[in-house]
């Protein structure tokens, strides 16, 4: 399982977007019990807030001395939050809860999606479709079956398909349109094996 951190998207808002988040987590870190001993003083942290947001009205005259030090303030804030990030993720050590309750956002758990063990294609004429699997060491034989998918929640017999020794064949005569169940099961030396979880396809 990966470790949840703290997200540092934050960088790359614009500085009025900035502000409003660098003000929304000091708010929310300010008396919270899960972070009592920062890296950085939070009064110290709303200072340097305080001096962005009269830097962004002395800029918006357009003079290029007042954007200058706007830059600079932002760059001050950019470095204190890195900090105060840097201090949430140490103390919270994964607890999503206590990374959100600061403020800051989470990462998230990665989803990981099983690659299915059949790929289905439709073939070059209608009604007719490719079907692979993924091959098995020392299979000698792949029993295919298929079925129109379940509607209304009843389901449909299988279907014998052929009987292969390699990890492909294509079927032909289904109705365009028309969706599909398709599974397989291997023959070797060490027996047959269960069907594969079904994969479903419209056919074109």
């Amino acid at each position: 399982m990966k470790k949840i951190k703290v997200m540092n998207e934050y960088v790359k808002f614009n500085i009025y977007e900035k502000l409003a988040f660098y003000t929304n987590v000091l708010d929310k870190l300010t008396g919270n019990p899960y972070f009592l001993a920062p890296y950085i003083s939070l009064i110290e942290v709303r200072e340097l807030l305080n001096g962005l947001e009269a830097a962004i009205i002395a800029a918006a005259d357009g003079s290029r001395i007042a954007i200058s030090v706007m830059r600079d303030k932002e760059a001050l804030c950019d470095a204190a939050y890195r900090i105060l990030a840097s201090y949430v993720e140490h103390t919270a050590n994964g607890n999503q809860t206590q990374i959100l309750s600061s403020g800051f956002n989470a990462s998230k758990q990665p989803v990981y999606k099983l690659k299915s063990i059949i790929d289905v294609f439709n073939g070059i004429h209608a009604g007719q479709v490719n079907v692979i699997a993924k091959a098995v060491l020392n299979a000698a034989i792949y029993y295919w079956q298929y079925r129109i998918h379940a509607l209304d929640g009843l389901e449909n017999d299988w279907i014998a398909g052929p009987m292969t020794t390699c990890a492909h064949f294509t079927l032909e005569g289904l109705v365009p349109g028309v969706m599909y169940d398709f599974r397989v099961a291997t023959v070797s030396a060490s027996g047959t094996t269960d069907f594969c979880p079904f994969v479903s396809f419209r056919v074109s």
